[in-house]
């Protein structure tokens, strides 16, 4: 007996600025997504989202309009936000046919198995500033005024606040702005799970934690990334072109990975 197989994928940074990767999801919705019976977008799939009234940009509807025609060839599409794209609302799922997951959510497997699915920037608690922005940001009052605000003034704050944190990040330790093991384990045995995906850090591999198993998903950048499969019961991490992302010890095989660029918040 074959289960349906299922994909996830995230930190895609959709933008007009990097086609290559645009061209990539296009392809990715027409070939390996098409043969799934569930695909996961969690979180990061645009670069920034200032409201769903950003789909009046050809470049985004259109993005929306090729997830729709995957959900209505029968592949059921779930979106979680990022932190670039959590004010993604209802607009944006309508014209995309896809159901807004909560971060973190649990999802149940063909198999019966029980899977935590989280974005990942929730886990990174020693960045104590990115941290105490979260909240401020994630507010539904500041959310509400935010979106209340014109399209053009939102959209040229976005981009003065994305070169503020890019610039911030330049100056961290790297190793704070990776999930704190602690909140990984908190969050596999509140959830009463042993398996856990997120994105967020760019840092693909499969860990093996105290409570149970971490898969970190690819981020995609100039046309390369990659997604995490599970089919009849088995895991797999692949490129874009189907071939194995991780090695047998779950770190990151050579020349799988994107191009080197800034990660950042």
């Amino acid at each position: 007996m074959t289960l349906s197989k299922t994909l996830f994928i995230s930190d895609l940074h959709l933008s007009p600025a990097d086609p290559a990767t645009a061209q990539a999801f296009q392809r990715f919705l027409t070939q390996q997504a098409r043969h799934a019976s569930q695909l996961y977008i969690l979180g990061d799939l645009f670069e920034m989202w200032i409201g769903d009234d950003q789909l009046d940009d050809p470049f985004y509807a259109e993005v929306a309009a090729s997830i729709a025609t995957l959900a209505e060839q029968g592949v059921a599409v779930f979106f979680m936000p990022g932190n670039r794209d959590f004010v993604c609302g209802t607009r944006f799922a309508q014209a995309a046919k896809l159901q807004i997951l909560t971060d973190p959510s649990v999802i149940t497997l063909a198999n019966r198995q029980r899977v935590l699915l989280a974005h990942g920037d929730a886990y990174c608690t020693d960045d104590v500033a990115y941290m105490r922005f979260r909240r401020i940001i994630r507010n539904p009052l500041v959310r509400m005024i935010w979106l209340a605000l014109p399209f053009g003034w939102r959209n040229r704050k976005a981009g003065q606040l994305r070169q503020q944190s890019s610039a911030m990040n330049r100056n961290k330790m790297r190793s704070i702005m990776d999930v704190n093991a602690a909140a990984i384990e908190n969050a596999l045995r509140r959830a009463q799970v042993d398996t856990l995906i997120h994105g967020h850090t760019h840092r693909p591999a499969r860990h093996q934690e105290a409570a149970g198993t971490r898969w970190v998903l690819p981020d995609w950048y100039a046309g390369m990334g990659g997604y995490l499969q599970w089919q009849d019961g088995q895991w797999q991490m692949l490129t874009l072109n189907d071939t194995p992302l991780l090695d047998d010890t779950g770190k990151s095989l050579p020349d799988s990975l994107p191009p080197a660029h800034q990660w950042s918040e």
